[in-house]
């Protein structure tokens, strides 16, 4: 038995639940988290200490943190596994970490303030959408001659980074135009293991 706990407007669910469909494995999804509560009971606790989404429980297995359950997903399904060659996995793992201490971070407080709080403070929104800006510049380049994240397949680089920009894309503010993040945006979003992840609205 499978069982991933979160909720999907968790952008750290969405990237585990696209691993998964991505990898073609049944699972149960419980929600937890935000208005689901669940995430301080004991027995969830015991799961995650941390009282975070996402949990993965698989057979007496306990995985959390979505990036290692996506790197736990191409170490088992050979269609999600990282490139052998030392270097060309490093980089995978390099737009994998990218995503979690950059991207993400920095357009946590425009989130927030645009969709979990009834006054945003605007000079917040402001400097979050500068910094986010700044990070979708160097994945624009990044991805200006290249069909994928890492490499010259679909892998967890670009579900890890596909969500980010899927709530990047979804803010409600004005964005640059990055026509080759949008292109690769769009190309990987309409694969069948991104819809369950991406079809809810973004809040």
């Amino acid at each position: 038995m499978r069982r991933l706990w979160g909720r999907l407007t968790s952008v750290n669910v969405q990237k585990a639940v696209w691993g998964l469909d991505e990898a073609g494995l049944a699972y149960e999804r419980i929600e937890a988290g935000g208005s689901h509560g669940v995430v301080n009971d004991p027995a969830y606790r015991a799961l995650n200490p941390n009282g975070l989404v996402p949990t993965l429980e698989e057979d007496g297995f306990v995985l959390w943190e979505s990036n290692a359950i996506l790197r736990y997903l191409a170490a088992t399904v050979p269609a999600l596994a990282l490139p052998e060659a030392p270097r060309a996995r490093a980089h995978a793992e390099q737009w994998i970490d990218w995503q979690s201490t950059s991207f993400t971070p920095a357009m946590r407080d425009a989130f927030w303030q645009l969709f979990r709080s009834a006054d945003p403070d605007r000079a917040l929104v402001a400097e979050s959408l500068k910094r986010s800006e700044g990070m979708a510049a160097i994945l624009e380049r990044h991805l200006a001659d290249r069909a994928y994240v890492a490499g010259d397949r679909f892998g967890i680089a670009d579900i890890a980074l596909g969500c980010a920009a899927h709530r990047w894309l979804n803010l409600p503010a004005e964005r640059a135009e990055r026509p080759a993040l949008r292109r690769w945006y769009d190309s990987i979003a309409a694969r069948p293991g991104a819809a369950r992840a991406l079809g809810e609205p973004v809040g």
